[in-house]
């Protein structure tokens, strides 16, 4: 895996506006932010996608980023966000750092703006593609 601006950050090679720090996360704001408050949410280990990301680093991102949301909430005084996180070039990833997105929405046009192709569940397939999905947990 080639070297990200997020490892570059992490090691204190590149400044940026940090809100947060432990061990294992770091958070700084998006220095391209879609709204103000725009917040960045990134393991300290390098993974290029979520699938690839140990148990143990999955686990303190899941215990900051609900602080994190609630810190970006009160400071911007938003009450609505988006969080978005994509893994891999055809997903929308740009950098290949494993990453979460925190988007305060303050007025409906500012913040992530997306639409959502909805397609219809086929029951029949669905069984067989739970099923396969359960065996590989």
């Amino acid at each position: 895996m080639a070297e990200t601006i997020f490892q570059k950050i992490i090691k204190g090679e590149i400044p940026c506006h940090k809100v947060y720090e432990d061990s294992k996360v770091l958070a700084f704001l998006d220095i391209s932010p879609l709204s103000e408050g725009h917040t960045l949410v990134i393991p300290k280990e390098a993974a290029e996608r979520l699938d690839e990301l140990s148990d143990e680093s999955s686990a303190a991102i899941g215990r900051i980023l609900p602080r994190i949301c609630r810190a970006v909430v009160k400071a911007t005084g938003v009450s609505e966000y988006n969080i978005l996180q994509n893994n891999g070039r055809g997903a929308h990833q740009a950098v290949f750092h494993v990453h979460f997105h925190i988007i305060p929405k303050p007025n409906g046009k500012e913040g992530l703006g997306i639409g959502w192709p909805t397609g219809r569940l086929n029951p029949a397939e669905a069984e067989a593609l739970a099923t396969k999905i359960r065996q590989n947990i």
